[in-house]
């Protein structure tokens, strides 16, 4: 007989009730005056989540990321797809990737990264109307019980600090 006062199954699910606002209200419902990429671009970098700005295109932590430091690589201009990106843009997006690589190795010894485009909604974008890139810092043996088993992900440190450390490193 469990002791827990939350009944014997209180561990078989891990809740994350912020994500309800997010799905109910923001995922997939962005037109352009709503886009969270368009209006990073208009806020501080702290309120914005933002860790450089760039000519063409900026870096931002995903408010839900996959992993710690989690960064997304977006372009200044609300166009949609890969193939909607100027030349301008498209080398620009390397480069803050390639940078973001870098700087992820420095601030959390990333050992490796998952980087790719959800081109579409029913591609898995969840703001598919803004061109972003998510760039995934890895390590060895970061997949845990809690993914597994909990079906949820914990991270080690909160975002706002992430992206202070990302951004005092980014130029490094």
């Amino acid at each position: 007989m469990s002791t827990d006062p939350r009944g014997p199954h209180a561990w078989d699910r891990l809740w994350a009730p912020h994500r309800k606002e997010y799905l109910v209200e923001e995922a997939g419902n962005y037109d352009i005056d709503s886009c969270p990429f368009c209006i990073a671009q208009t806020v501080d970098d702290p309120t914005g989540l933002v860790v450089f700005r760039a000519a063409h295109a900026f870096v931002v932590m995903n408010k839900y990321p996959y992993n710690s430091g989690h960064i997304l690589v977006c372009t200044n201009r609300h166009v949609a797809t890969f193939d909607e990106l100027n030349p301008d843009e498209m080398r620009e997006v390397g480069e803050l990737t390639a940078q973001a690589m870098r700087t992820l190795r420095v601030v959390s010894n990333a050992q490796g990264f998952n980087i790719g485009l959800n081109q579409g909604s029913v591609a898995g974008a969840g703001v598919a109307d803004h061109f972003h890139q998510h760039v995934v810092p890895r390590w060895s043996h970061d997949i845990n019980f809690m993914p597994i088993v909990g079906g949820t992900k914990v991270l080690p440190e909160l975002i706002e600090r992430t992206r202070e450390l990302l951004s005092e490193s980014w130029s490094k």
